[in-house]
């Protein structure tokens, strides 16, 4: 058997542990950030598939460089993968106004949206939690005495995301049938109802 069959093998058998490893991940244990353990869950999986070939002598004809091009490829597509699939799913407002049409039987008025998006978006899923969740975890914000603040990480993420998207997104963005530049300054026109700010 040649080494790109060999190859092109070992990659399904990745395929297929990772799958089952995210499986069983995802039903069966605790999970902090769907983001992270997908990432956690394609290291396992190419580690097992990987060890368990190396022992059958799988990849005899192989070079080292091969070997190493080989697991990057498939560390790549388990990022791919947990960066496309679950965390999308997990995270996509796109995602939810198709299954909130769908759950409300194919179609919500369009002066309705802003009203799906405050009152049942954010409660259904659990909106706050989940994002503060995932700054806790991540290490860019904390909570003290019912305060969340930036620590010095979330700081620079902050300050990184907004030259990015001040500089590097879009300054003629379809939106709703016109061209705009909006979404590179989000907070031109932010007003603040009450003062919602930390002593």
């Amino acid at each position: 058997m040649n080494k790109y069959l060999r190859a092109a093998l070992a990659t399904l058998a990745f395929i297929a542990a990772l799958l089952l490893v995210y499986y069983v991940h995802m039903r069966q244990f605790r999970v902090n950030v769907v983001l992270y353990a997908s990432i956690l869950d394609a290291i396992i999986a190419v580690v097992v598939v990987f060890a368990g070939l190396y022992a059958l002598k799988w990849f005899r004809d192989f070079s080292r460089l091969e070997l190493i091009q080989l697991a990057a490829i498939w560390l790549l597509g388990g990022y791919v993968f947990a960066i496309s699939v679950p965390t999308v799913i997990d995270r996509s407002l796109s995602f939810y106004i198709l299954e909130k049409l769908q759950q409300r039987g194919g179609g919500i008025r369009e002066d309705a949206f802003r009203q799906v998006f405050t009152e049942e978006y954010v409660r259904e899923h659990h909106l706050v939690e989940v994002r503060l969740t995932e700054q806790l975890q991540s290490g860019t914000v904390e909570i003290h005495d019912g305060c969340v603040r930036l620590t010095a990480r979330g700081e620079r993420l902050a300050s990184f995301g907004r030259f990015y998207r001040q500089n590097l997104l879009p300054t003629h963005r379809l939106l709703m049938g016109q061209y705009t530049d909006a979404l590179t300054d989000p907070f031109r026109d932010s007003r603040m109802p009450s003062d919602y700010r930390c002593q």
